[in-house]
């Protein structure tokens, strides 16, 4: 019993003689390890105390013996600074789903222009509201309407943070007081529980429901017209699709009824094409040109989605109504910052040049490129794994709009499958986790790797995931 008691003490003396071994925080932090890394002071203090912290743990519990010297701590404490900036909660991606706009994955793209546009705006200071030629104060978003007027013929536009402001903006300025009506076949709902009908009462509207479900009227409208009437409004269905016998009122027939009774015919078309998408498939999609042309006075639209910029809500029209909604203290509480305006500036600026489009705007591109491009993307991906030991399959798949664009389309693509022993959860799960994160789906027990929406940079960081999780699971098989 007394050897065993001493035994004890000795194990308790050496471990007490070990943590007095432990440097001191301050000590640590002097190491040349740290001198001019990326990291703020308080983010190397807190990995260095949680690496010393561990290092207790491990001799407290007799997992080590020895104390690391100072540039060995310096450097873990290093790493577990580099591991904890990498796992930030907004981190770059890969979108391997084949979802041009994912809407969890923060929809559209930007193109090269529009990045450029954000970082000399965001790195300096910028002509925001300062008119350069007159040397005064300028228009916010001057550059943004001369734009628009040359791109979808609209008289006035303003910009707001997101198109559900744009309704709302629309709504109050225009129709407080009165009723709005509306089909019942677009009281939608949108993303976030956001409905139509509580929309209308945020703005002090009553919602005037004409029309059934699946079939609505000219007639309808019309016989619902009274003094107290202050808007006509189609809304698109943009995230759902009701077929069959059904029947609804074009914004043309609309338009006639809003001038013989002097109301504004407003249309929200959701998704902002400014460009002919039929040409890619998508024949339901409204285009912001063709509505103000068909006779919408007032057409509102999302930034984000179609027509590929930052998220914003974008209103264009008839200037008589949009002068009231710039003098709207509603305007100044959505309005969006130098970053928005700038980014969506440049993108417009590419749809004056509509040979442009399908090159520079990433959405554009990727719902415009051909069948045998995508197939010659996936195979060569494919012939690269296998050249470097891994393996992989193609497969022939489907790619669809999003962002609650065409609801049902589903558009011809190809997928990398990664092969091999491990599941397709598993692969799902090591992929995500990788420090770039790939983000795939899963369909008949299949990891898809749609290259529609996978940009060709990162084509060489997925080879080399791809191999190297395929190499790994078979080696263990």
């Amino acid at each position: 019993m007394i050897k065993v008691y001493e035994a004890r003490v000795d194990v308790l003396t050496n471990v007490e003689e070990l943590l007095k071994k432990i440097p001191q925080v301050d000590k640590l932090m002097q190491s040349e390890v740290f001198s001019g890394c990326e990291f703020y002071h308080n983010e190397i203090t807190e990995a260095v105390r949680e690496t010393l912290a561990d290092l207790r743990e491990k001799i407290k519990n007799g997992c080590t013996d020895t104390i690391p010297n100072d540039s060995e701590l310096a450097n873990s404490a290093l790493l577990k600074a580099k591991n904890k900036a990498s796992d930030k909660d907004i981190k770059r991606v890969i979108n391997a789903t084949g979802v041009i706009l994912h809407s969890n994955l923060g929809r559209a793209s930007l193109s090269e222009s529009a990045i450029k546009a954000i970082v000399e705006s965001a790195s300096s200071y910028c002509s925001l509201e300062y008119d350069i030629g007159r040397g005064n104060r300028g228009n916010r978003t001057g550059g943004v309407e001369k734009y628009l007027k040359d791109i979808t013929g609209c008289e006035a536009s303003l910009v707001v943070n997101n198109n559900a402001a744009a309704v709302l903006l629309i709504l109050t300025s225009l129709a407080s007081g009165g009723n709005v009506i509306v089909s019942r076949g677009e009281l939608v709902e949108i993303g976030g529980g956001f409905r139509v009908p509580d929309i209308m009462s945020q703005c002090g509207c009553s919602l005037h429901e004409v029309g059934t479900t699946n079939k609505t009227r000219i007639d309808d409208y019309e016989s619902a017209v009274t003094t107290e009437t202050k808007a006509l409004l189609k809304v698109h269905t943009s995230n759902f699709k009701v077929i069959g016998f059904t029947e609804s009122v074009d914004i043309k027939e609309l338009s006639k009824l809003g001038k013989k009774h002097n109301i504004p015919v407003i249309e929200d078309i959701g998704s902002g094409a400014l460009t002919d998408v039929k040409r890619y498939g998508l024949h339901d999609e409204p285009i912001v040109k063709e509505s103000l042309k068909n006779g919408a006075d007032i057409v509102s639209f999302s930034g984000d989605k179609l027509l590929g910029s930052l998220q914003c809500g974008i209103i264009a029209g008839s200037e008589k109504y949009i002068s009231v909604m710039k003098k709207h203290p509603l305007y100044r509480a959505f309005r969006v910052d130098k970053i928005t305006i700038a980014a969506l500036e440049a993108t417009l600026r590419i749809y004056r040049d509509t040979s442009a489009t399908e090159r520079d705007i990433p959405v554009i591109s990727m719902l415009s490129v051909s069948d045998d491009v995508l197939k010659a993307r996936a195979e060569s991906l494919c012939d690269e794994i296998l050249k470097r030991g891994g393996y992989a399959d193609v497969i022939k798949t489907k790619s669809t709009a999003g962002g609650g664009s065409v609801p049902g389309l589903e558009l011809p693509s190809y997928a990398v499958s990664p092969a091999g022993s491990q599941s397709a959860d598993e692969a799902e799960k090591i992929l995500r986790l990788q420090s770039i994160p790939i983000i795939g789906r899963i369909e008949n027990d299949r990891l898809l790797l749609d290259v529609r929406t996978i940009f060709n940079s990162d084509h060489e960081y997925m080879i080399n995931a791809i191999t190297e999780m395929t190499k790994l699971s078979e080696s263990k098989s």
